[in-house]
Order: C-alpha cells, then structure tokens, then sequence
C-alpha cells in the first residue's frame, strides 16, 4: 500500500498551486508562469485588478486563450473574495 501511495504521489505536483508573494499580491507559481509565458508586465502592478486588466489585454492579442481565460477568472475571483466587504 505504501508504495502505491508514493508511486500516485510522484505525479502529484503541489507546487503549482503554492502561492507566492509579489509586491504583496499573492499569485500561484502556475499563474506566475503563465503571466511569463505570455510576457505580461506584472512585476510593478500594485494591484490584482490591474493583473486581470493586463491579462484581459493580453486576450486581445490571443483571443480565447483559455490559460488567459481560466488566469482571468482566478485573479479575479481571488481579488473578488479578498476585497469586497462582505
């Protein structure tokens, strides 16, 4: 059993999803990869609106990118739950 469990977790990455501080925004390592990826500005945002609106330019160019999409859904939503009043 033991060497089922770790044969399943070596495919496992859990580093993707770990989040990192930049400038005090938090972005995963997967969404700061795909921020390089398609060579978005967004080491001087000072905000998560200002990452979506650059993303959402970005979009402009690769219309229907579903990584820009999915990237613009999350920030969103993520900047959603941590700024609004509730």
């Amino acid at each position: 059993m033991d060497e089922y469990v770790k044969e399943i977790g070596k495919g496992l990455d859990f580093q993707s999803g770990s989040f990192v501080d930049v400038n005090g925004l938090m972005l995963t390592n997967k969404e700061l990869q795909t921020l390089e990826n398609y060579e978005i500005p967004y080491s001087n945002c000072k905000s998560l609106k200002e990452i979506v609106y650059l993303v959402e330019d970005a979009l402009l160019d690769f219309e229907d990118d579903e990584n820009l999409l999915d990237l613009s859904y999350a920030i969103s939503e993520r900047d959603y739950y941590l700024n609004t009043n509730k």
